[in-house]
């Protein structure tokens, strides 16, 4: 097993305290982050991206860039590009040259996006992303693979013996779709032999398991070696704790901030307490022991291998957080990794 985080870069004030940085504030913080993640024992470090609200993950391939520039062993990752906002030029432009710069270290996870505010933003509706989504990823496999793509589509100008500069140094670079809510995502995977990850955000497992089911059916569908899909699953909070009751002492007022936060009441949140989100929900909010039993129960649902953790839990005191990470790579990541070993620990993750 291998573990990544990740950040969008929200500076929204704290919803307990009502106390926030400012954004470059947010900025500057974010190299302590990665340095530490690298430190700790993280794998991946992602930034997603968003063009809303109090977000200032508006440029991930120049934040990335800055970041790579900070490590040296932790790989780089889009948690997730929107690529059916982007012109696929741009974007193979974009983190062929980061993946130049990071010394192939890179990831990227693309998506569609589901905000209406970013979609307007762009001059979009949320009508027709999926389509948008998926020709432009046909388009951006084939700039960063061959070096001459004539192409036309609906979404963009036509191409003609076109070449993007510069080529990505890694062959291919490891593309991972987001699942979160719909089919589309993992039969577009399973098309073209790409990895998933499952976002795991406001539902029971059960509802993400289905897609991860639906995608390693349609891979082998696609006549490919079920051995060879490659899954990813996101834990939603985190709070390691001597016993479960003092987690759930510790998380209760991050948990009542979230339950009534617009995400959470956008997406339907089905937890009315901690206590069912501690036992329901994909966070990981226990006793070390209760938290290698939670991420194994996913793996056996998921098979996937890379797990990714959140640093940030709006409402848990920094301090807390720390502790809690601190306490995850101490007594939880060892024993995860010893019963759930990573199938390619020769390679990079998604190579």
């Amino acid at each position: 097993m291998r573990f990544a985080t990740y950040t969008l870069l929200d500076t929204s004030p704290d919803p307990v305290t009502g106390r926030g940085g400012s954004q470059h504030e947010t900025f500057t913080h974010l190299v302590d982050q990665v340095r530490w993640a690298e430190q700790l024992g993280f794998d991946v470090f992602g930034v997603g991206e968003r063009h809303a609200q109090r977000f200032v993950s508006s440029s991930p391939p120049v934040v990335l860039a800055h970041l790579a520039a900070h490590t040296t062993r932790i790989r780089l990752m889009t948690t997730v590009t929107v690529l059916s906002l982007l012109d696929p030029v741009r974007v193979a432009e974009d983190y062929a040259t980061l993946d130049h710069l990071s010394n192939g270290r890179l990831d990227v996870v693309i998506g569609k996006g589901n905000d209406p505010d970013q979609n307007a933003l762009f001059g979009y509706d949320l009508d027709g992303q999926w389509a948008r989504n998926a020709e432009k990823y046909e388009l951006l496999r084939r700039l960063w693979r061959d070096e001459e793509v004539t192409w036309s589509g609906r979404f963009r100008p036509p191409l003609v013996r076109a070449t993007t500069q510069p080529r990505p140094l890694q062959q291919p670079i490891p593309v991972w779709h987001g699942s979160a809510s719909s089919t589309e995502s993992t039969e577009l995977a399973a098309r073209w032999g790409d990895l998933i990850f499952s976002a795991n955000g406001f539902a029971p497992m059960e509802r993400y398991a289905a897609l991860v089911r639906h995608y390693r059916e349609r891979w082998e569908a696609y006549g490919r070696d079920p051995g060879e899909a490659v899954v990813a699953a996101g834990f939603l909070g985190l709070l390691v704790a001597d016993t479960s009751q003092e987690a759930l002492r510790l998380y209760r007022p991050a948990f009542d901030a979230f339950r009534d936060s617009p995400g959470a009441r956008h997406n339907q949140l089905p937890f009315t307490t901690v206590e069912e989100y501690a036992l329901d929900s994909s966070a990981l909010i226990g006793s070390p022991e209760q938290v290698v039993d939670k991420i194994g129960r996913y793996h056996e649902a998921f098979g996937h291998e890379l797990s990714g953790i959140s640093l940030e839990v709006p409402g848990l005191p920094e301090a807390v957080a720390r502790r809690s990470v601190e306490r995850f790579f101490t007594d939880v990541a060892p024993a995860v990794r010893r019963a759930h070993p990573h199938r390619r620990e020769a390679v990079a993750v998604g190579s």
